[in-house]
């Protein structure tokens, strides 16, 4: 019976429960659109922070450098040219450690045996400075400081300087020095390699190479190629693509090679640490400020705030504005859903007054007006559900593109997760493509949400039901 009577009063009210059910939808439908497009750009931040800190990666330790002045910090470099004829070809190197203060790499295992802690890794960023050209007798003397290094970050074109019965380029480049052990933590997990191979843990103290495919390709080098860095020839193993974004470095070396370059023996730059558990983080970073003193945690969520640009304003617009008017249009979906249940019952006082007069109990009328609401809610449930999931495909059927720009840690070594070379200007611009992917989460909300909205409608109108008598029936008949 109780079957019966629902399905010929939704049919002969079809127009009112299509009313309530389109209200309920509009509302649902939204809230999949904004929490599907909140997701797409948590994943376009997570893009975002992959570029600047790879993957696997929860948090890194540095040490700001030391202020200009200070013993290693800063000053002219030096490049150390011999007696010559007129007109000989020559080159010098300079390899420095840049971006952080070098840290022991006692604290690397220092660091991993903290409480929290699953693994870390050391590496050491480098800058090459590499002059080469023609220098006349008598214009250079052997140890004598030239000028035309460049800072900055990235690569720098080779440039030509002239003076002074000299011709010379200046070519400036960044090195990372990787723990070939780990490959799993560290600066070369931002990278995939696209051609030829990484390190394997035999090539710890190996002269071979991984680069960066936009230097490679600039400088016309390839796998089986050969790149000379302080009269050493590295080996070019394979080529590495950012997965977005810049890469941290032009060139990747093994550890070993990069500390005997730099004359930086048993020293690192970065640590770049795996928590054992997410929701560890904040008490990790804890741990490491209070035992490991003198050095600069840095979290994911801590360069998360360092991210401006449209992404950052669409992300906040969607976790703040986006998220209350959700709730708000769904709070008066329900009011209205109910309002327009209680008052359709109202128009029905001759109906269950009679039914009443029949010998139907209070309960069993508020059950029949319940059962209606929630059908009307469901339907609202299945329609929201079509709005807001072709919400999400036109917001990812457009992808439109948001620009993240991130403010990179200098010299001074604060703020850049990464540590890395190419950390050193002051911003970089990403192009992320927005998405708005629908998780089963999502979906189960909006059942939920459907669920609740009828039970809302049908609390409405079962109330006013209630509260009706046979006399009611008797009176809108006169």
């Amino acid at each position: 019976m109780f079957f019966t009577y629902l399905r010929r009063e939704l049919r002969r009210r079809r127009k009112a429960a299509l009313v309530i059910a389109l209200g309920l939808a509009l509302g649902i439908g939204l809230v999949i659109t904004v929490n599907s497009a909140s997701a797409g750009m948590q994943v376009a931040q997570g893009k975002v922070l992959q570029s600047l800190y790879g993957l696997g990666t929860d948090m890194t330790v540095t040490k700001a450098a030391a202020a200009q002045g200070s013993t290693g910090a800063t000053g002219r470099p030096k490049f150390n040219f011999g007696a010559t004829t007129d007109s000989k070809e020559q080159s010098s190197d300079q390899v420095m450690v840049q971006g952080f203060e070098s840290l022991p790499t006692t604290v690397v295992s220092q660091v991993a045996g903290q409480k929290g802690v699953d693994d870390a890794v050391g590496g050491l960023s480098l800058r090459v400075l590499k002059v080469s050209g023609q220098f006349d007798r008598g214009q250079f003397k052997q140890g004598q400081t030239t000028g035309g290094g460049r800072g900055g970050g990235g690569t720098q074109p080779p440039g030509e300087v002239q003076g002074g019965g000299a011709q010379f380029d200046v070519n400036n480049y960044s090195v990372y020095g990787v723990d070939v052990a780990k490959p799993a933590l560290g600066p070369l997990t931002s990278s995939k390699i696209t051609s030829g191979t990484s390190f394997t843990s035999a090539q710890s103290n190996a002269a071979v190479a991984v680069l960066d495919s936009s230097y490679a390709k600039e400088n016309k080098l390839a796998v089986g190629g050969t790149l000379t860095i302080k009269a050493v020839k590295y080996k070019v193993i394979g080529i590495a693509t950012a997965d977005s974004g810049d890469s941290a470095a032009n060139v990747y070396i093994p550890l070993t090679q990069a500390q005997t370059l730099a004359g930086a023996k048993d020293k690192v730059t970065t640590v770049y640490v795996k928590a054992t558990d997410s929701q560890q983080i904040d008490g990790v970073k804890s741990a490491i400020q209070k035992n490991v003193p003198g050095t600069t945690v840095t979290t994911s969520a801590d360069l998360a705030s360092t991210v401006s640009g449209s992404l950052s304003t669409a992300s906040d617009l969607a976790t703040n504005l986006g998220k209350w008017l959700s709730i708000a249009v769904l709070i008066a979906a329900f009011l209205v859903a109910g309002l327009l249940t209680s008052s359709a019952v109202s128009r029905r006082v001759r109906e269950f007054g009679t039914l009443k007069a029949l010998g139907w109990k209070s309960r069993r009328v508020t059950g029949q007006v319940m059962g209606e609401a929630l059908v009307n809610g469901l339907i609202g449930g299945v329609l929201g559900i079509a709005l807001g999931l072709g919400g999400a495909y036109l917001i990812t059927a457009i992808s439109p593109t948001l620009t993240a720009s991130v403010a990179s840690g200098g010299g001074g070594g604060g703020g850049g997760f990464g540590g890395g070379p190419g950390r050193q200007a002051a911003t970089k611009a990403l192009d992320i493509a927005l998405t708005a992917p629908v998780s089963l989460g999502t979906i189960g909300l909006s059942v939920g949400l459907a669920v609740a909205g009828g039970l809302i409608a049908g609390t409405f109108g079962g109330w006013r039901a209630s509260r009706l008598r046979p006399a009611d029936a008797l009176r809108r008949v006169e």
